[in-house]
This record gives structure tokens, sequence and C-alpha cells, in this order.
């Protein structure tokens, strides 16, 4: 597992990139932290810099909206999913682990 931050680093509503072998954004939707991959599938950008909404998250470069619970984007410009991982809160800090990739929905 990959320590993030402390769950005071990461306020609800905010977002943080971990640097992986394959780069994962964190994110706290309202309390409900979420994991996916930090690349949208449309174009190259990072998700952890887009707009969250709910367990929305919108890609900054086009637009593209994915479900942090699933991975799924919502609709185009995106038409594949990004990879979801479990989130584990030990004490007061995050990690996220990169070996159990959940199946992409």
């Amino acid at each position: 597992m990959i320590p993030v931050c402390t769950l005071a680093e990461l306020p609800p509503g905010e977002s943080v990139r971990v640097l992986a072998p394959r780069p994962v954004a964190v994110f706290n939707a309202d309390g409900e932290l979420y994991a996916i991959d930090d690349t949208c599938s449309h174009q190259d950008a990072a998700l952890s810099d887009g707009w969250l909404e709910g367990c929305l998250i919108e890609c900054p470069l086009h637009a593209a909206m994915f479900d942090l619970r699933t991975g799924m984007p919502t609709g185009p410009p995106a038409r594949r999913p990004v990879r979801t991982y479990p989130v584990v809160l030990v004490g007061d800090m995050i990690h996220v682990d990169t070996s159990v990739r959940e199946p992409v929905a």
C-alpha cells in the first residue's frame, strides 16, 4: 500500500496526485475517499486537477466526467473507464492499494 497523506491534509472536495508507477488520484468526496487512475482515458490530462462534484470528477481538458465509485465515464468525449483502487484509512493516514486493481466496470 502507498501512503498518501493524513485525512486532515485532504479535506472534503479536494484531491491529491500520488506518484506511483501509474499515477493515481485520491479524492475526498464529501467524506468518502476514492482512488482512480489520474490520467483521463480520453486524453492525457490529470484528473486530480479536475472539478469534483459529488462522486463525479470532470476532466480539466475536455470536460469528460467519471464516476469515482466505478471509474465509468458518464458520456463523451471519454468512452473508456479508468481503474479504481481500494483506499484504506489506517489511523489518520490514507493509503492506496495499487496492487489490487479493481476490475474495470
